[in-house]
């Protein structure tokens, strides 16, 4: 029904090891995120085979690649033709691991969809979204900086010229940390739009507002977000806010069957949370 990924890099072993962790620890495949040795910029020829290889050793797909554009995401016009440019070097190094999903965080989409942001955001996506409609993939925009019908609009006004580019990387703990935001009707809400998913739990603290966190994030990155336990707390799973049950059987009447990639975002215990979490997926899926 439902795959299980891991994001190779929150092993803290390095890539290609980080791969070999995720098959010991009974997932079926692996997230890559496209920076530092994998910049596909940057990446040497070697090091793409590596992973390449040692996926296919493993018996790892892989799932996804994030391709992270830092700072506010594509909210500043002039930042985005490098940006986009990034993006789809990241489509392509997608494609030559066989996989066809790109995720990425865009900054806030806008209330009003006739502000100039939204509009420098929309012309941004439906550039990216093209090249990689046009090529067989998908990039895929990250739940919570706004709530999920907003941004099904978005997509949905991205994708109005008829491709199928611009999809959803849904995480439900962004939703409940954050936004505040139902977990289990927005799947209903962006339905089909959803091309993987983030296996992620927590509760919110206190609720800041999606504006002032995801300002902390264009500022300083996962780092800063480390530092604000006062708004919300990221748990393993099973052990926050997340309605495991009602989420995954809702994710499986959309008719999704692709893969709940775990993300454990903390430096210590990481990979034994991420052991937990297989286990954990293992043993609800067969409930649902």
């Amino acid at each position: 029904m439902f795959k299980i990924g891991t994001l190779a890099d929150w092993f803290g072993k390095g890539i290609v090891e980080g791969i070999r962790e995720s098959r010991r620890c009974g997932a079926d495949g692996v997230q890559l995120y496209a920076w530092n040795e994998f910049d596909p910029r940057t990446v040497k020829a070697e090091t793409v085979r590596a992973v390449r290889d040692t996926a296919k050793e493993c018996g790892q797909e892989v799932a996804a690649l994030c391709g992270e554009l830092g700072g506010h995401g594509f909210e500043i016009a002039a930042d985005n033709p490098q940006k986009i440019d990034y993006l789809k070097r990241v489509v392509d190094l997608a494609l030559e691991l066989e996989c066809g999903i790109v995720t990425t965080h865009i900054g806030i989409v806008p209330a009003d969809g006739e502000s100039e942001k939204y509009a420098v955001m929309k012309k941004a996506c439906v550039e990216i979204g093209a090249y990689a409609a046009a090529h067989g993939a998908v990039v895929a925009i990250e739940t919570g900086p706004e709530p999920v019908a907003r941004l099904k609009a978005f997509v949905d006004a991205c994708n109005a010229g008829g491709g199928r580019g611009i999809g959803v990387n849904y995480d439900p703990a962004n939703l409940v940390m954050v936004t505040g935001d139902d977990e289990v009707e927005g799947v209903r809400r962006a339905a089909s739009s959803i091309v993987h998913t983030h296996a992620k739990d927590g509760r919110m603290n206190h609720f800041a507002g999606p504006g002032e966190v995801y300002a902390l994030f264009a500022q300083g990155g996962i780092e800063a977000l480390s530092q604000v336990s006062a708004w919300f707390t990221e748990t393993p799973l099973g052990q926050g806010a997340v309605r495991w049950l009602s989420y995954l059987r809702a994710l499986k009447e959309t008719g999704y069957d692709g893969y709940l990639t775990i993300e454990r975002e903390v430096k210590e215990n990481a990979a034994e949370d991420i052991l937990t979490a297989v286990k954990f997926l293992k043993e609800i899926i067969p409930q649902i």
